[in-house]
């Protein structure tokens, strides 16, 4: 038996996540969707997210842009209206919880993930940071990314898997990586690993300078 998480980024994407949202309702299974604030801001992709809100979807912030991760701006202020812009856009779509995932550049769990002013902004305005610990790469191998998930997740006791629903054809094949993983003992969960989680409600509970630009 092993457990798992599933997330999907970079959306809401009209003709792609309604799909996604058919094939978990089909599943039973429950999932959080990380927008990207701009997207948002469009009415068809926001009916997404209300309808994902409305079936019992988290939904959380993965900046507004989308552009650079936080370590890697030229200007470190702007992490915060990446933050702000996006939780404000979200309005009542919002976990209490205010669940945040930072852009990694490819995944990457680094110190490019955050800078000060983005870290001090989720600990003032108590944010729940949450990372991944299984990443299959669909956005890179849309058709071959089913069978590196289903080596990663038996490989731990419990995989946050991070895909993304995006317009690569990738989400074809969620139905089946859903089947595999269940008939190989596979029990999904909506709530996060604890190791996942280095700031919860605005407390840092993990070591945080890995991630944090700039850090000794």
């Amino acid at each position: 038996m092993f457990d798992l998480t599933l997330t999907f980024d970079n959306g809401p994407e009209p003709g792609v996540t309604d799909a996604v949202l058919d094939t978990l309702a089909r599943h039973e299974i429950l999932a959080t969707f990380f927008v990207l604030g701009h997207k948002l801001a469009a009415p068809e992709a926001r009916k997404l997210a209300e309808r994902a809100y409305a079936e019992g979807h988290w939904i959380g912030n993965h900046t507004w842009s989308h552009s650079k991760p936080f370590g890697e701006l030229v200007d470190a202020r702007d992490a915060e209206n990446e933050i702000a812009r996006t939780q404000s856009e979200l309005g009542s779509l919002a976990h209490p919880r205010k669940y945040f995932r930072p852009f990694g550049g490819g995944a990457n769990l680094d110190n490019r993930l955050l800078n000060s002013v983005a870290l001090d902004y989720l600990v003032r305005e108590r944010f729940t940071c949450v990372l991944w610990n299984a990443v299959p790469r669909d956005w890179e191998d849309p058709d071959g990314w089913v069978a590196r998930g289903l080596e990663l997740c038996p490989a731990q006791a419990w995989s946050l898997v991070v895909l993304h629903d995006l317009p690569t054809g990738a989400m074809r094949h969620l139905d089946r990586f859903i089947g595999e993983v269940k008939t190989r003992g596979g029990r999904f969960h909506q709530d996060f690993p604890a190791d996942c989680m280095p700031i919860v409600e605005g407390e840092i509970v993990l070591p945080i300078d890995r991630y944090l630009t700039g850090a000794a």
